[in-house]
């Protein structure tokens, strides 16, 4: 059976995720190699300040990820799947050795800083819990309008849908949510409304910084969770990547496709525990854990076990 590492999105970050990384000297190097890239200390970028820029998140998310993934398969710990939740499609990338970190950390600065510029207030995302699809499409569509936009935005579960969108449009469709039956509808720690048509400007700024990078075939399978597929074309990855803040995140589907590829163990990376939240009642038989709060001789016992060993 297979080993899965999920990478978290916007929304999970918190202040001192990057001090909370293992002392390690794989740790260490990826923050050194992050260092020589942005050109400062990547830990300043967690503080309860600097979490406030969305740049600031989207790096500290990447640099988590991959940091957490070197430490581990420094002690023999790999998988055979990854997937990452929207900005965590990009950790995915580099530890499937789809795209070279240095390039990541640049294209993802990038990209946090179009999404900042593009909405510096006034816009956001929130979660709709108890309504499926069917039901939040058309309370969305009643709402939106140009002057206040709102979309359906991440598919998390069935009856787990965050939305995207201006202020006021949240807070119309949270409204009507609530009287249509929904259990909860609150707004998420982002600034931004990602994964809408909002961003496709930016998405298509970002693509030609992607002209300028190399991405090459990954070593291993990887799950793009804007379009639930497992892809291993390096054009069709470029596009993923580029454009997936303008589109719609297909979590669930994605965890489902994992468990039909065979993966019975799904590895959260840091921070939170968000997608291991999610991920669970998708796994069956199978376990979903997070790296936060468990010992590492835990987790590398538990890869070890998957992969068929003593």
């Amino acid at each position: 059976m297979s080993v899965l590492f999920t990478f978290p999105g916007q929304g999970a970050q918190r202040p001192g995720m990057l001090h909370a990384l293992p002392g390690d000297a794989a740790v260490a190097a990826t923050l050194a190699q992050a260092a020589d890239v942005l050109r400062h200390d990547p830990l300043l970028l967690d503080t309860t300040a600097a979490l406030a820029s969305t740049r600031a998140v989207q790096l500290c998310l990447l640099i988590a990820g991959v940091a957490m993934a070197r430490f581990l398969a420094a002690c023999g710990a790999v998988p055979d799947m990854v997937a990452g939740f929207s900005i965590g499609e990009y950790p995915a990338a580099v530890v499937a050795g789809a795209l070279d970190f240095g390039d990541a950390v640049r294209l993802v600065a990038q990209r946090g800083q179009l999404m900042e510029e593009a909405y510096p207030s006034g816009y956001g995302m929130a979660a709709i819990i108890g309504l499926e699809l069917a039901q939040l499409e058309p309370l969305v569509a009643g709402v939106h309008t140009a002057e206040q936009p709102v979309y359906v935005a991440n598919l998390n579960a069935r009856r787990q849908i965050a939305i995207a969108g201006s202020d006021a449009g949240l807070q119309a469709v949270m409204v009507l949510a609530l009287a249509h039956g929904a259990s909860k509808a609150e707004r998420l720690a982002v600034s931004v409304p990602s994964h809408s048509p909002l961003f496709d400007g930016a998405a298509a700024q970002l693509r030609a910084d992607f002209d300028q990078v190399t991405v090459r075939r990954p070593q291993l399978a990887y799950l793009s969770s804007s379009a639930a597929r497992t892809l291993f074309d390096p054009e069709r990855i470029r596009d993923s990547l580029a454009s997936n803040m303008a589109r719609r995140v297909h979590w669930a589907d994605t965890v489902r496709l994992a468990w039909e590829r065979g993966a019975r163990l799904a590895v959260e990376m840091p921070p939170g525990s968000v997608l291991t939240r999610l991920t669970a009642p998708e796994f069956g038989e199978g376990v979903a854990v997070c790296c936060d709060g468990q010992r590492a001789e835990s987790l590398l016992a538990l890869i070890d076990k998957q992969h068929g060993g003593a």
